[in-house]
């Protein structure tokens, strides 16, 4: 494991992989919000997903899948830079009081793709700040909360030959609501199935015949939730199917390249901001017309970090040519000792690559390992966190390991949690709530004997190896990406 582990760290930045292809490919991203591996594909036995079990029939289903950060808009950063947000400066929330926004000399995936030919557009949550760094031709108006209304609104561009596109399609379901809907009063259901649209025929789920995530508890006031949250999946599943049957209209289905993703996982405590399981491996599915094989799972490891690569090797951008930085600025994933200079410019490098050549299944050496990196949430929110996950072990590094672990707002205030909190009970799941409020710097998982991540074996001589191999290549990683907070290796 020690070879593949450091080739993973120390070339992160890899060359793109191309494939087969008479022209570029049209690109649609579809960014699911606060969303896990919930689909009947993934064998989630509640979810009703038949749109997205028939992309995974003719493309490829990544059971290994991992968000970054669990945090809607750290996450989205890092979707459409390549980046880990800690090298960004978009360490949480782009909103509101919140205000974290990514560094100017950053080069996003839609400008590089608006350089090279592309026509881009965006439909739905957007999230990112500043728009000058995220930069689309389009922000097409839609309702985020109706994903089949918002396939309709993106039509016109769809059907639009005259170059090839990029689509970033991010519906707000499922997430929570937390407050009105184009004006309609929020009601007992809060993931906002309480506003009907014409377009969408809705899925109803049967409390009772629910099957528990073990996460969570088996609580009425949680069913009540995953009911109304699965409903919510149902719907960003019917705006999937309305999306697929555009491209087949205007003739764009096999020329087109789709990929279904989340941002982070359910929005529950033990899920979202968090870095465990439920809250960072999510959906993958990829169905790209030039693939060989069809109906294929793939086990290879892959991050969000890959996205951007991914995407630029589809369009058959080779390589991206930046300004090199002022002494001083924060360097934003360029460097300026990089080689191929030429006019002033140079070579741009992502933490990222591209997953291209895993979408036949093949096993291929280096894609057992990814890394984690989380700030915030919100701006109150202070938890930063570290990550390395090979194929067996996670390694947690908790940066502020003596404060308590925060709540973000919405998970606070959920039927789920207030309930067990009024219980009085200890457990939450299957975790001890001093455990999830507490917790220590390093939490080391063997995940293969323990998937739920609840026996630390940190400081157990049996592990103690392994602990100091994935410890250091970690503090590597944090030191190769310009980790503002390697600086606490020094001074604690």
């Amino acid at each position: 494991m020690k070879s593949l582990i450091t080739l993973a760290v120390s070339s992160f930045f890899l060359l793109p992989f191309s494939f087969a292809a008479a022209a570029p490919r049209n690109v649609i991203l579809f960014i699911a919000d606060d969303m896990g591996q919930n689909a009947g594909c993934y064998g989630d036995p509640n979810a009703k997903t038949p749109a997205l079990d028939r992309l995974a029939s003719e493309g490829t289903r990544f059971r290994f899948a991992f968000c970054t950060s669990a945090s809607c808009s750290a996450s989205r950063s890092v979707i459409m830079t390549g980046l880990q947000n800690h090298s960004t400066g978009h360490y949480g929330h782009s909103h509101a009081a919140h205000h974290f926004s990514t560094f100017s000399s950053v080069q996003s995936l839609p400008v590089i793709l608006g350089r090279n030919g592309y026509r881009t557009a965006r439909i739905g949550k957007y999230h990112l700040a500043p728009e000058e760094v995220y930069r689309f031709d389009f922000a097409l108006p839609s309702n985020a909360w109706n994903p089949v209304g918002m396939a309709n609104d993106a039509k016109a561009f769809i059907a639009d030959k005259s170059k090839p596109f990029f689509l970033y399609f991010c519906t707000l379901t499922p997430h929570r609501s937390g407050g009105e809907i184009a004006g309609h009063p929020l009601k007992p259901n809060p993931f906002g199935n309480h506003v009907n649209y014409p377009e969408i025929k809705d899925v109803k789920y049967d409390e009772a015949k629910l099957t528990v995530p073990s996460y969570l508890p088996d609580s009425p006031a949680c069913r009540a939730e995953l009911a109304q949250f699965y409903q919510a999946i149902s719907r960003t599943d019917a705006g999937l199917a309305r999306l697929v049957e555009i491209l087949k209209e205007t003739g764009q289905y096999d020329n087109t390249v789709i990929m279904f993703g989340a941002d982070n996982g359910p929005a529950w405590p033990g899920a979202k901001t968090t870095v465990f399981e439920p809250g960072m491996r999510l959906p993958l599915v990829v169905r790209s017309p030039d693939q060989a094989k069809r109906g294929v799972v793939s086990d290879a490891m892959v991050s969000w970090v890959d996205f951007t690569p991914t995407i630029l090797d589809i369009a058959g951008v080779k390589e991206v040519m930046a300004p090199p930085l002022v002494r001083g600025e924060p360097e934003g994933g360029t460097e300026g000792k990089a080689a191929g200079k030429k006019k002033g410019l140079v070579k741009y490098q992502f933490h990222g690559r591209s997953f291209l050549p895993t979408l036949n299944g093949d096993k291929l050496p280096g894609w057992d390992l990814i890394y984690a990196s989380h700030q915030f949430h919100e701006i109150q929110m202070y938890y930063p966190m570290r990550v390395i996950r090979t194929d067996r072990y996670k390694l947690i590094l908790n940066i502020a390991h003596q404060l308590p672990y925060p709540f973000a707002s919405d998970l606070y205030a959920s039927a789920t949690w207030q309930a067990f909190l009024n219980s009085g009970g200890s457990l939450y799941g299957k975790r001890r709530l001093a455990e999830y409020t507490y917790r220590p710097r390093y939490e080391l998982y063997d995940l293969e004997k323990d998937p739920d991540e609840l026996v630390n074996v940190a400081d157990r001589a049996a592990y103690k190896k392994i602990f100091d191999d994935l410890a250091e290549k970690l503090k590597t990683y944090q030191q190769q990406t310009r980790d503002p907070w390697f600086s606490k290796y020094e001074y604690e």
